[in-house]
């Protein structure tokens, strides 16, 4: 069975390089050949798993490097994880199963639910007594709430907000805690958990997401493979988005957050590349619609929604000024 701490890390790698920073770089540092990371059933060894997050975090200059790398993670980069989890049939069931899984993908840390009156409750509850000391441990606790956050969107193809969101540490930045949380975050409390509302436990997992979600990542090479080559700002931007806009389309607020620049800074970048947010946005609409449609199985509707159009009737006159005919009429000519 494929290691999946290691997929964990090839995932970090990849979002290493969407952030500019070189994964060969953080492979040499870490002391890990690249031949290591092809065998999936080979476990990487502590240290060079330390080293990278270290370094990560070193490169990147953003304290809270696992935060937003949890931010943009999605299941299909947990490997067999992932898979098992997207079978499925409730959030709750989904939970469950992650609950068990979590020794797979971390030894310092495991998930325990709970359910209260009108609520369910995940307890992130530490492994190692002296958990607080290590960053690495931290940048992985970091991971695993936000991500408990932001999956409830895929498995539910909506936008989930927690109901309360406690932490054993003082954020290092609790305005950027709040926003990637999407609640206020309690600091300095005596557990880390986060609360949901009780209905959605028994929420149907909506299974045709994954096939959307499988669709767009196959057209996202920079989380395909490890590039050693530094990109453009628009290139980064496009891959990003293309690589984590499943669900609607991520606001330029929430890229430079998370790739730790500035808003103004991200915007004078595009411009000396002779390019604006509003126009690469508008290049991944237009190739994920295509690709979505290609696919075959998704509805004009549903497209329509997963892009960020109210209307459909808004899509359909912007799919016609991107290709010169409607989403209807392209269809039909897929089929001749």
């Amino acid at each position: 069975m494929e290691d999946q701490q290691k997929k964990l890390i090839i995932g970090l790698l990849a979002y290493a390089a969407q952030r500019d920073i070189s994964p060969m770089q953080l492979c040499e540092l870490a002391d890990i050949k690249p031949d290591e990371l092809k065998d999936l059933n080979k476990p990487l060894g502590q240290k060079q798993v330390s080293d990278v997050w270290a370094n990560a975090i070193h490169l990147s200059g953003d304290e809270l490097f696992g935060l937003h790398f949890g931010e943009s993670l999605q299941l299909s980069a947990l490997g067999v994880v992932g898979e098992i989890i997207k079978s499925s049939q409730t959030v709750g069931e989904a939970l469950t199963i992650a609950a068990s899984l979590i020794p797979l993908i971390t030894a310092a840390f495991k998930l325990a639910i709970t359910h209260d009156e009108g609520v369910f409750k995940l307890h992130f509850v530490p492994l190692i007594t002296d958990w607080k000391e290590s960053a690495m441990v931290i940048q992985i606790l970091d991971l695993l709430m936000v991500f408990s956050v932001h999956e409830m969107d895929g498995l539910m193809l909506k936008k989930i907000s927690p109901k309360e969101i406690k932490y054993e540490l003082q954020p290092e930045d609790a305005i950027e805690f709040d926003r990637v949380m999407r609640c206020k975050v309690t600091g300095n409390s005596d557990e880390n958990t986060i609360t949901f509302d009780s209905h959605y436990w028994n929420e149907p997992i909506i299974t045709a997401n994954y096939t959307l979600q499988r669709t767009l990542l196959e057209q996202a090479p920079a989380l395909q493979k490890i590039e050693n080559e530094r990109q453009t700002m628009h290139r980064r931007i496009y891959n990003f988005l293309l690589g984590n806009s499943y669900l609607n389309m991520i606001s330029l607020d929430d890229i430079s957050s998370n790739f730790n620049i500035s808003k103004r800074t991200l915007q004078r970048k595009l411009k000396d590349e002779g390019v604006s947010f509003q126009q690469i946005t508008d290049e991944v609409r237009k190739a994920l619609a295509i690709n979505y449609l290609k696919a075959g199985n998704v509805p004009v509707k549903e497209v329509s929604y997963m892009l960020g159009y109210n209307e459909i009737s808004a899509f359909t006159r912007t799919f016609k000024r991107w290709t010169g005919t409607t989403p209807g009429s392209y269809i039909k000519t897929l089929s001749n």
